[in-house]
């Protein structure tokens, strides 16, 4: 059984809001209507859809480089290193998209690392109205230090 960790989320939180191109209207009318809700958080985006979000809203955002130009990348590495707590990503299903091996690497990242993911406007609503927001919370990791310190015998061929 592999140990966890805690951790912990401050009142304010860190939120990242990502869309595809023909979703960004929808994640737009939903952040104009979550506002108030939105408006004492600490809030991410990708390229395009920041800066949209900026313009709409009057929030100051945290805006990363377009996702298929490694915005999505950059997200996950946020992530990794614990510094963003919710992932809303308002992606398009029917669509192909460029990018979708950076759109697959976001969304893994957020499972392995236990970052709430809303996909939709469903379930961000959902997430976004939920008491947890509004207080402290411990999200628990797996604690991936044995994992990382585990002997490789280079010897042995791969499964």
């Amino acid at each position: 059984m592999i140990a966890h960790k805690k951790i912990p989320m401050e009142h304010d939180k860190k939120i990242a809001l990502v869309a595809h191109d023909n979703k960004k209207r929808d994640l737009v009318e939903w952040a104009k209507y979550n506002l108030v809700l939105l408006s004492h958080h600490q809030v991410f985006a990708t390229g395009t859809t920041g800066k949209i979000l900026e313009q709409e809203l009057g929030l100051d955002i945290v805006t990363f480089k377009s996702g298929p130009l490694g915005g999505d990348q950059q997200i996950g590495a946020m992530i990794v290193e614990n510094k963003i707590d919710f992932l809303i990503f308002f992606w398009d299903p029917l669509e192909p998209q460029p990018h979708d091996p950076d759109v697959k690497a976001l969304l893994r990242m957020a499972v392995v690392w236990n970052i709430p993911i809303a996909c939709n406007r469903s379930s961000a609503d959902f997430m976004i109205s939920s008491p947890l927001m509004d207080g402290e919370y411990d999200r628990l990791v797996p604690d991936y230090e044995n994992y990382i310190a585990r002997k490789l015998d280079l010897d042995e061929e791969d499964d």
